[in-house]
Parts: C-alpha cells; structure tokens; sequence
C-alpha cells in the first residue's frame, strides 16, 4: 500500500497570512505551535501554573485581537514571545499592588556602571552542568533556584538562555538597552551559578572566595 506523501508544514508567516483571512484552523496551528512554549516561559516568570494559565489564555486573545498588527518586522515567535511576556508582568504588578508591594528593580534602571556580584562560595562541581541539567529531578533543583533570582535577572535569563532569543530581542521584548540585557544576563549566570554551586558542589574541594581588595 503506498502511502500519501505528507504536506509540508506552514511557516509561522504563511498560517498568520492565512489566519487574518479568517481561516480558524491556521489559528489553531499557530496555538498548538506556540502554546507549551508560552506555558513554561509563563511559568517561569509568574511562577504559578494557575497563574501561567492565564497568561497563556490572555495572550492567545491578544494574539487574535491584534493579528493585523504583525508586520514582520520581527520573528513571530519574538512578537509573541513579547506578548506573553507583557501579560506575564501585568499579572505580577496587579498582585504586586494587591499585596501593597511594589515589583523590584524597574525595567528601565541602567545598570551599565555597577559591579558584578561577588561569589562567597567557590567549589568544584560533583557533575558537570550538562549531566545535572539531563536528571528530571535535578532540573527541579534548578528551576527553584530560578525562582529565587530577582525578577529583572530572572526575565532576562529565561528569553536568553532557556528562550534563545537573541540579545537585541530580549532589549526589544523587555524594552531594555542591549548593554543593559549583557550585564543583567552576566549578573543572572553568576548568582545562579553560586546557588548552584551550593547544590552541587563539592564540599571537599570547596575554594576560598577571592579577594576584591588586593
């Protein structure tokens, strides 16, 4: 029995195109696509699955809403990253107002001239990151550490380093300078690096922190 060849898949442009001409499955296909995606990146901001719901529902809304107002001028996948990532903060401010908290460290403080943090525990790792990164449970180790990372550091690590995106996307998404988007991501890898450090490092070959003062 001879089997049908299999269409090829639509591009991200080619299913927007045929979306705004009111065809709903080309909708659907742009969901499915994107809808585990925008899930986790939800839920690694507002930390909540509840929560990621929501912003996963508010996003998909905005995106039929506002279908017309892709340009291209960017990826799809930056565009809508984008969306989701704003509905993500207005989910964390109006908690942040309904606690009486304000959300820590605005998007737009330069940080360009600070100093880097500095480490106080130094050790050799048991694992490489690569083997620690490839056990189910240890990856939940990691993700609460992520957790604990001030939000501006913690935004700024996920679109780079678990999103991908590029630095000028991360700038465009956050509304942050590029050199901005370099430092804050530097700072994010060295404090989650010291507090894994704390997980996985060896007690046995535990280095004392350098000193800044010589």
């Amino acid at each position: 029995m001879e089997l049908m060849p299999q269409e090829p898949l639509l591009t991200d442009d080619q299913l927007v195109e045929k979306a705004r001409q009111g065809d709903y499955e080309a909708f659907a296909s742009l969901v499915n696509r994107y809808e585990r995606r925008i899930f986790a990146l939800a839920l690694r901001i507002v930390r909540r699955s509840h929560d990621a719901e929501e912003v996963v529902q508010q996003t998909f809304l905005s995106l039929l809403e506002h279908l017309q107002d892709f340009r291209g001028e960017s990826a799809f996948s930056t565009w809508l990253l984008r969306i989701a990532t704003n509905h993500a903060l207005e989910l964390l401010r109006r908690e942040a107002v309904r606690a009486t908290m304000p959300l820590s460290g605005g998007s737009h403080e330069s940080e360009e001239g600070e100093g880097l943090p500095k480490p106080n525990y130094i050790a050799e790792w048991r694992e490489s990151p690569e083997d620690i990164l490839s056990q189910k449970e240890m990856r939940a180790l990691v993700d609460q550490a992520l957790a604990e990372l001030d939000e501006k550091y913690r935004l700024v690590f996920v679109l780079r380093d678990i999103e991908g995106l590029s630095t000028s996307e991360t700038a465009e998404i956050l509304g942050l300078t590029e050199a901005n988007v370099k430092v804050r991501l530097l700072r994010a890898r060295l404090m989650l690096r010291e507090r894994l450090t704390q997980l996985f490092g060896d007690p046995n070959r535990v280095f004392p922190p350098h000193s800044h003062d010589d």
